[in-house]
């Protein structure tokens, strides 16, 4: 899968008995071993950027409109309530 990189091993310990079953079941399902299930699953986790990332790229980002804009709409439309509308 990654050639040339050192391999790393991961062990989880007191993993409860059916979460054991429920992760065997679900890579089953796939077709998968259960590590190879895991392995996928892991790598998915990891791949995906933090809530800190996303926030921090988000704030950071042109959004068209001034900051609290939308926020204030929103409010405004929700205190209104729907006979104002």
């Amino acid at each position: 899968m990654y050639a040339g990189d050192p391999v790393k091993s991961i062990q989880i310990r007191d993993v409860p008995e059916e979460v054991h079953a429920s992760l065997r079941a679900k890579a089953a399902t796939a077709g998968l071993s259960l590590s190879e299930y895991l392995l996928r699953e892991v790598t998915n986790v990891a791949r995906r950027p933090s809530m800190s990332e996303v926030l921090k790229r988000a704030s950071r980002r042109d959004w068209g409109v001034p900051p609290g804009t939308a926020v204030d709409a929103l409010r405004r439309l929700r205190d209104d309530g729907p006979e104002d509308r």
